[in-house]
């Protein structure tokens, strides 16, 4: 193997040599990533910022670029595929260091929604999941939102209140924060996949069956 192929073995490391023709196999994942991924370089101070909030690594990666996976309110931090660090999502222009969020000795004040348009009090009127639309499309920087409310407030006319509910936190989960996203995880419907994080190995006790010899099944004798 020259540098160049042992250089692009370094960069995909779940690909297997095939003996037989000396080339690389890709080996596929059990599942792909699931949530919003996204690429950051760590600053001087060994952090990474992700919607207006710094989040620590190890001091060993300042200057790198590293991965950043989001996904349930977790943000998973990778270099070359492995976890580096593990923060909860805390608001912006706050701080979370190895894990904990840094808060001083006062807490901050919490960024509650305050609608002011019609459009914005109807819109947060469906709840929680409403408010958490808001502030995660703010988060991702979509200056677009407010000439969405007025769609996404038809919505529940059309296809009822607990549909809405479940499709927007659809799109909260996955990071989809326009009008559009929100009508077309309606359309799919019961359809959609709903992956979760994998579980415990499901052990059941088999039922007993009858068991014949192999010679049972011989044609017979060679001739």
């Amino acid at each position: 193997m020259n540098s160049v192929e042992a250089l692009r073995d370094l960069r995909h490391p779940e690909r297997t040599p095939d003996h037989r023709t000396g080339t690389l196999l890709g080996v596929p994942a059990l599942r792909a990533a699931i949530g919003k991924v996204v690429i950051r370089k760590v600053n001087k101070l060994s952090c990474v910022r992700f919607g207006s909030a710094r989040y620590s690594v190890p001091t060993s990666h300042i200057g790198r670029e590293v991965e950043l996976r989001v996904r349930d309110g977790v943000i998973t931090v990778l270099f070359l595929r492995e976890v580096i660090a593990e923060h909860l999502v805390v608001s912006p222009g706050e701080m979370s260091i190895h894990g904990r969020p840094l808060r001083g000795t006062r807490p901050l004040p919490a960024r509650a929604v305050r609608p002011k348009s019609e459009a914005e009090k109807s819109f947060c009127g469906l709840g929680p999941v409403a408010e958490a639309f808001i502030k995660g499309a703010a988060a991702h920087g979509m200056t677009g939102l407010a000439r969405d409310l007025d769609d996404l407030c038809q919505l529940e006319s059309i296809h009822g209140r607990e549909p809405v509910i479940a499709a927007l936190e659809r799109a909260v989960a996955f990071s989809r924060f326009r009008a559009a996203d929100v009508v077309s995880i309606l359309g799919s419907g019961h359809g959609a996949p709903r992956p979760t994080r994998r579980g415990e190995a499901l052990i059941i006790e088999l039922p007993s069956v009858p068991v014949r010899s192999l010679s049972d099944y011989a044609i017979g004798e060679k001739s």
